[in-house]
């Protein structure tokens, strides 16, 4: 599933395609410049279309903003779909999207705060529901990887495993651990049964 806010049916295919120009040239301030560093005036710098050009597709830079982050974690999602299907057996496969998972933001720290800053921001602006699609794409992921696996509600250990992927995100740019550490609390976390 992508996530694709603020996109319009009512647009024809070369106002569209310049649309797209603009939410790249926007993930590019993004991923470069940060939540705060991404003005109309930067993205038109980044892209080949101008500032009332981006004014004309998009009247409000939260819509702007909310494609972007969307097309980050499209981008993002779809990496670690890739690195599922090199794996044939269930665990293996989860765990080697997990690793992929937390190697991409270890690799681009940025990433993190981008991710969290949006969070606040949105959430600042009672916009949730870029924020939600964005999420439902992930546990949808998650649940996915979990489901051959014979976890009792794959969906719910989904969640529970984005939370903690999440914090651990955060977690690891103060305390790095390595993955087989990670790995034992991800075991406790999916496969444990809890039930009493």
């Amino acid at each position: 599933m992508s996530a694709v806010p603020g996109r319009s049916e009512r647009l024809s295919p070369n106002q569209l395609a310049k649309q797209e120009q603009i939410v790249e040239a926007a993930r590019v301030v993004l991923a470069r410049d940060g939540l705060a560093g991404c003005t109309v005036r930067a993205i038109a710098d980044a892209g080949p279309l101008t500032k009332s050009a981006i004014h004309y597709y998009f009247a409000d830079i939260d819509v702007l903003i909310d494609r972007a982050m969307a097309a980050h974690i499209t981008a993002f999602a779809a990496g670690l779909r890739e690195v599922a299907a090199k794996h044939d057996e269930p665990r293996a496969r989860l765990f080697a999207v997990l690793e992929e998972y937390l190697s991409v933001f270890a690799a681009n720290p940025n990433a993190a705060f981008l991710w969290f800053e949006y969070w606040i921001a949105a959430g600042r602006a009672q916009h949730p529901q870029a924020i939600d699609a964005m999420l439902t794409s992930l546990t949808e992921l998650l649940a996915e990887l979990l489901a051959p696996l014979d976890v009792d509600d794959p969906r719910a250990r989904a969640r529970a495993l984005l939370s903690y992927l999440l914090g651990t995100v955060v977690q690891q740019r103060v305390r790095p651990r390595p993955f087989a550490t990670l790995r034992a609390d991800i075991e406790a976390l999916c496969f444990a049964d809890y039930a009493v």
